[in-house]
């Protein structure tokens, strides 16, 4: 999925951090809902403004991250 459709990043909005376009839902606000026990029907019905298919950029955007080697490497310590 090409995830640039749905989320930008802008200075003047939430210093730069990801968000689903057109709203200040940053991508790390999904990701902490979902850590918190936050279903996919929860958020949208939570945030009604928002689709599905926005949800489904915000994996795609952070899978790209992780296979762009757009990370921080972990540490080797057991």
């Amino acid at each position: 999925m090409d995830w640039q459709p749905y989320i930008t990043s802008d200075k003047a909005v939430l210093r730069g951090k990801p968000v689903i376009k057109g709203t200040r839902i940053s991508v790390e606000l999904i990701l902490e809902l979902m850590e918190g026990g936050w279903t996919e029907a929860m958020i949208l019905e939570s945030y009604p403004h928002l689709q599905k298919i926005q949800l489904q950029a915000v994996y795609a955007f952070l899978r790209d991250g992780v296979s762009n080697d757009l990370y921080t490497p972990l540490d080797k310590r057991a």
